[in-house]
Parts: C-alpha cells; structure tokens; sequence
C-alpha cells in the first residue's frame, strides 16, 4: 500500500527534486561554489515505514520525504553551504544535527538540517565532504591508509578505528555471542548525547546515560572508584542522567567498588561489561576463600592439613585428579569447592586415600558388639539443631536473607556468600536471581531434626477503619499460637486501615491458619503475607 502511494506521487516528486537542484546549483554559484555535487531522491520506503510506525502518523502527513545532499570540498564549505540553505529557506526547529563537530561512534560525520522548500514542503539536507561522503557509503573502512614507512596506521585513520576497537573489547569481555550481538545493536540505534570532560574533551554516549557511563568511558579505574560527579559545577550521585552539554568531572574514593545494583544505572556496554568483569572477579575471590576453609575443614577432620596434598602443583597425584577434573590451577579446585560444585570428601578420597582406609578401619572396629552399648553408656546422642540442612556439607554456617524471610514450608535455596557461609532465598524471591549459577546450592528445611526454631514473618491486613477491630485481629494471633512482636498502623483518606503485624511462626502452615482466621472477621479486606 506505501509502495503504491509512493509510485502515485512519482512524478510530481521528480518535478519537484530537479526544481529544488536547480535553486541550489544557481544559488551556489552566485556564492563562487563551482566544485559541488548535488544530489536529491525520495526517503527509502522502510525509512518512511519505520516514522509512521514510531510517530503514529498517516503517509499523508509526513513531510519530509525527500531528500536532498549536497557534497563540496572542504568543511569549511560545509559551513557556507549551511548558512546558505538556511538564507533561502526558512529551517525547521531542532531538525540541525552537527556531524561533522561531533561525529557519530562510528565515524559518520555530515551536516544535516530540515526546512521549509517550495510549495512549504519540508526537506531534509545533508551537507558533507567527498571524504565525509566515503565513509557513510563505504564504511569506516573506506579510507585505511597506511604510513609510507613501515606499517602503521596514521592518526586520523586510528580515530576512525576507534569504534572497532571498542566492538574488539565488548567482544573480548562478554561471554556469549547474544550477549555481544546485543551490545553492538544497542550502540548502533541509540539516540546520542555529548558532554565534555573538564578539559573540553568531547565524550559521546546513548540517551539514559548516567555518570557511571562517563566514568568507565574515562579509565576502569575511574569507574571502579566512582562516587559521584561534578556536573557544571554541582556535586551530582551516581544515578545521574547525563544531558546534552554537560561539562563532567568524576569524583573517586579508594573504598568505592562496583556492585550489581550499578547494572541497572549504566546503558553503554564497555560500562556494564566492566561492572560484570569486577563482581565476577570478586565472586570468584570469595569461592577462592570459602573454598579453602571448606577443605581445611575436611582434612582437619582426619588430622591433616591440605596444604601437605594440595601444596605442590607437580604432585603426580593432583596432576592426575586436576587432568580428570578439567581444571589447569590448584585455585581452581578450592573455587570449584567454593561454588558448591565439588565436595572436600572427594578431595580427600582422590589424594589422600590412606586417610579415608583409615578411618574406614575405625568405622568398623566401632561397629563391632560391644561398641555401640558402651558409646551409649558414656556419651548422650545430640541430634542435628539446625534448621538448614545442606547438601553434601555439615556444619555449615547459615543465615537467612532479610529480602524475602523464608519460613519452614516455603521453597527454599541457598548461596554460597562470604562470611555468611550459605544465605538462605525463597526460590521465588527476585533477588535470588541476581546471584551467580554456580554459587547455587542445593537445601532443604530440617524440621524434623532440629529443635523448634521460630522465623519472623510479616502479615499485612486491609480492613476497615472501624473501632475494635484491631482487638479482634489481635486476638486471631493469641489464637494461633502467634507472638506479636511489631505493628506498623495507618489509614487512608477513603477510611481503611493498613496494619503490617511482624510476628514469630514455626511454619507457613500456621501462618496459612492465621490468614484465613483473620479473614472470616467482619470488616476485613485483604490478608497477605509480605514478603521483603
């Protein structure tokens, strides 16, 4: 249909270009400009598609279907021929775009400008140089030149690579070709901003982009270290939207470091490939460290130290476990540990099997008659007061993640966290989808074994501002078994009440009676459980 609307129009629009061309070239030439070429076509259908599709406008009302470029020698030129247009015809605007002051990542530079033609139909004219006009029919390759001597590449052929050397490290950081392809389509399409640094430099970068995006384009250091930015002379956070002509000048702290959190501020990739780079690195660093207290752990058990069969890299023994296991370095080992990916008990089976025979040995001389009367006579038998029990560790050290407080009966996961041991998530809670794969370990609630261990959980009740209502609620509670241990209260303009009551609970099925308790007394709402 857009292809048959263009056709009807064909012929008038062929009229129009050559009356336009020729204005132009006679105007030029009253300027002294003889050396010029002038070119004029019709928008390409997809261009002229893709507006109506993102502006939500009909074909009869866009304006600027044609197309105008005129090509000269110089950029000084460039300049005249601009103020030239602009003396003939009146300029839309906001349509001026300088290219060729701050070109495009990619090297495109050009001058473009919209305006009022004959007949007040609106026009589009790029104004550029021969070289200029190369590089955005060609591509940045259009003008690789090499020194005379040697091989080198000369300065404005290096800039012009700069954008390619910026694809080599996104490819070089990402680790997965979606990831990467997603990167390069990000820069490409992304409306563009420039801000300055403090000694005039120009910075380019997509719209959305925040201080972090400025920091890391400066140096990683910088960005590493950011803590907030002068901008145009104002103390600014991190968060930060940078705008158009912002003169920026990072702020840093030796303490700072990068967390995920930062991932959802920057928009550029070179920065969130970096923030990625650091928080897998220091992920890496606290498997490292869990890793190695983990297998201490296990050998200390058997009077050993893992030093002693993890010590030496050209041990026959550990070359041949490492060759099986895939891993190059004895830190991967403990990092694997660390991961939860392999357990110290295999370790110890694979280097140091006179340990394992025994105590193998001992097992088996305690289980002779005799043994187990006498172990029952002298020792009281302890069961297992934890209330985590995870996979393929003992005693591990386990804390409770304040984001979602899971309760016995809730689905459960857990991750390796350093200092914390494992943190246990529900397996719904958002944020337990942030954390790496490969620190995931399997658990599970020990209820059974262990002693009656109350959770805290908070239970939000919509009601009716109504008098004692609130005795009612409170009694549901006493009801339960429930300890009310917090209440926050308040009402609304259209006379509710939103009360959230922290409480202690064994379990989510008493939780479950609380809720439909509270549910059967007269006023209520809403009743849920909140979870964060």
């Amino acid at each position: 249909d857009l292809q048959q609307k263009v056709q009807d129009q064909e012929k008038d629009r062929t009229r129009f270009i050559e009356e336009v061309k020729k204005v132009l070239a006679h105007e030029l030439n009253q300027a002294g400009l003889t050396q010029f070429v002038l070119q004029g076509r019709s928008k390409h259908l997809w261009s002229i598609y893709r507006k109506m599709k993102t502006r939500n406008l009909e074909f009869s009302q866009i304006y600027d279907i044609l197309a105008f470029r005129v090509i000269v020698e110089n950029v000084s030129q460039c300049y005249s021929v601009l103020g030239l247009v602009h003396s003939i015809w009146k300029p839309i605007p906001g349509r001026f775009k300088d290219f060729i002051a701050m070109p495009k990542a990619n090297g495109y530079q050009s001058l473009h400008t919209t305006v009022i033609g004959p007949n007040g139909q609106r026009i589009e004219i790029q104004i550029r140089t021969h070289e200029m006009h190369q590089v955005a029919e060609r591509g940045i390759a259009a003008h690789w030149r090499y020194k005379e001597q040697g091989f080198g590449v000369d300065p404005l052929s290096a800039q012009r690579f700069d954008w390619l050397r910026s694809l080599l490290e996104w490819q070089r950081s990402v680790k997965n070709s979606e990831e990467f392809l997603d990167s390069v389509k990000t820069d490409l399409f992304e409306s563009e901003i420039y801000v300055f640094t403090p000694k005039g430099d120009v910075k380019e970068f997509p719209e959305g982009a925040s201080i972090i995006d400025f920091a890391y384009a400066i140096h990683t250091d910088v960005g590493n270290k950011c803590v907030g930015a002068k901008v145009n002379g104002k103390m600014v956070p991190i968060r930060y939207i940078l705008q158009n002509g912002d003169t920026v000048e990072v702020i840093t702290s030796p303490t700072q470091k990068p967390s995920k959190d930062w991932l959802k501020l920057a928009v550029t990739n070179r920065a969130k490939s970096k923030i990625r780079n650091f928080v897998r690195e220091e992920q890496r660093q606290q498997a490292l460290l869990l890793g190695k207290e983990l297998v201490e752990r296990e050998f200390r058990k058997f009077g050993a130290t893992a030093s002693r069969y993890l010590g030496k890299e050209d041990d026959p023994n550990l070359q041949k476990m490492m060759s099986d296991l895939g891993l190059h370095r004895i830190d991967d080992i403990y990092i694997r540990v660390g991961y939860g990916r392999l357990e110290p008990k295999t370790l110890l089976e694979r280097l140091a099997p006179d340990l394992t025979k025994n105590a193998s040995a001992k097992n088996q001389e305690e289980k002779k008659p005799g043994f187990i009367r006498r172990f029952f006579e002298g020792n009281k038998i302890r069961k297992s007061q934890s209330l985590i029990r995870v996979s393929g560790m003992d005693d591990m050290l386990v804390h409770f993640a304040r984001c979602c407080h899971p309760i016995p009966g809730d689905n459960i996961v857990g991750f390796i966290t350093r200092g914390r041991g494992i943190t246990i998530h529900r397996a719904d809670c958002p944020k337990a989808f942030q954390f790496d794969a490969e620190r995931r370990i399997d658990v599970e609630w020990n209820v059974d074994g262990s002693k009656a261990i109350e959770r805290v959980v908070k239970i939000q009740v919509v009601s009716q501002d109504s008098k004692g209502l609130l005795k009612q609620i409170a009694e549901a509670f006493a009801a339960n078994q429930m300890n009310i241990e917090g209440a926050q209260i308040h009402t609304t303009k259209d006379a509710k009440a939103i009360s959230v009551f922290t409480a202690s609970v064994a379990n989510t099925a008493q939780v479950s009676q609380l809720i439909q308790a509270i549910q059967k007394i007269k006023g209520i709402i809403e009743v849920k459980r909140v979870i964060g």
